[in-house]
């Protein structure tokens, strides 16, 4: 599919969702925010992509609303709002529900909602030039959604310093790194080639496992340390149970004379994470 202020394209295991409105700062207007759903869904759906990087060209990562844009487009304006109010953006991959592994790669300013992408990622990189603010409070507006992702990736009180001071406020590279709201900081030039080396060590793994690993992480966040492993216990049981099926009959076919799964089926069953236990049931 082609888009007007998108970027999107495959290499190798890797999907790029790049923002392409370079000379507005990569802000977001009517049309980006109509693109972003389409091309998360595109990338999310292709078999073929295992990890996904999102950046953007140019020197600005991402600057949040073009608000002038959106000013000529009152039904738009309008529009975002509502969807701001009701909590119904559809912006980033975890407003989306995107399953697949998310990679951010900040090459520049990431500013107001442009935050939105940095703390819905899975893994974020930075350039060595990055910056990251939040302008809301400047401007006569409230920074929530931005604020309150933030908070799950660093502390409490520096959220409350980029969200209260606004554009008197900065982070750069070094102090994310620090802080943790980045994993890795390259120098500007070898951010492409960084994103895509951490996005293919992604890939590599198998994509059920990434994705099912990728969903408990987050619903610890969302759910609490307690109910998020009463859910991936759960998760991992119907999936182990499924598996052992799965082997108990390819050894059923194989020795058709035979009523049960015998030892060596057991130690094939082991060697895949799951062992027999006295009560004759297998667990993981």
């Amino acid at each position: 599919m082609a888009y007007e202020t998108l970027a999107v394209e495959r290499r190798g295991p890797v999907g790029w969702l790049e923002f392409d409105r370079p000379r507005a700062g990569n802000a977001m207007d009517a049309v980006m925010m109509a693109e972003l759903p389409l091309a998360w869904r595109e990338l999310d759906a292709d078999d073929d992509v295992r990890c996904i990087v999102v950046t953007g060209r140019g020197r600005a990562f991402q600057t949040g609303l073009d608000m002038a844009a959106l000013a000529r487009d009152p039904a738009s304006l309008r529009e975002s709002s509502r969807r701001t109010r009701a909590g119904e953006l559809e912006l980033t991959g975890w407003h989306l529900g995107v399953r697949t592994p998310v990679v951010a790669a900040v090459n520049g300013v990431c500013a107001g909602g442009g935050l939105h992408f940095v703390v819905d990622a899975d893994i974020v990189l930075a350039s060595a030039s990055a910056t990251f603010l939040d302008p809301h409070v400047s401007v006569g507006q409230v920074s929530a959604w931005e604020a309150i992702g933030l908070v799950r990736r660093i502390s409490a009180t520096t959220a409350a310093r980029l969200a209260l001071i606004g554009v008197h406020e900065r982070l750069d590279a070094a102090r994310a790194y620090q802080l943790g709201l980045v994993s890795e900081v390259v120098e500007p030039d070898a951010l492409r080639d960084a994103a895509q080396r951490v996005a293919e060590t992604v890939a590599a793994a198998d994509p059920a496992h990434a994705r099912a690993l990728k969903q408990a992480l987050w619903r610890a966040q969302e759910l609490g340390r307690t109910a998020a492993r009463a859910e991936a216990a759960r998760t991992e049981a119907a999936r182990t149970e499924a598996h052992v099926e799965a082997h108990v009959e390819a050894c059923a076919e194989a020795r058709p004379e035979s009523g049960r799964a015998e030892a060596g089926s057991f130690d094939a069953i082991r060697s895949q994470g799951a062992s027999p236990h006295a009560d004759g049931e297998i667990h993981p």
